[in-house]
């Protein structure tokens, strides 16, 4: 269980530094990142078998890494349009 936790951490800080560097203007730091490539992979998780779509490239982590981080670019984009709404 603690393997799986640090695995998911690792994968989550990965796909939030990538969606950062790709939505800009919405960084949130480390912890923030993590939190985002977490929880956009966990909206793929879901997501993604709604709609039918699986994701095979490289499968396993890399697979893993590319769901999270559309995932958090996702996140990131709704976010950015909230703040823009509200400011």
């Amino acid at each position: 269980m603690l393997t799986a936790l640090l695995i998911a951490l690792i994968i989550g800080a990965i796909a939030g530094w990538l969606a950062g560097l790709l939505v800009q203007g919405t960084g949130f730091g480390l912890l923030g990142d993590i939190l985002v490539g977490i929880v956009g992979a966990l909206m793929m998780s879901v997501l993604f078998p709604t709609l039918g779509l699986g994701l095979t490239l490289g499968g396993g982590l890399v697979g893993a890494i590319l769901a999270a981080t559309i995932g958090a670019v996702i996140l990131l984009l709704i976010v950015k349009v909230i703040r823009q709404l509200t400011a």
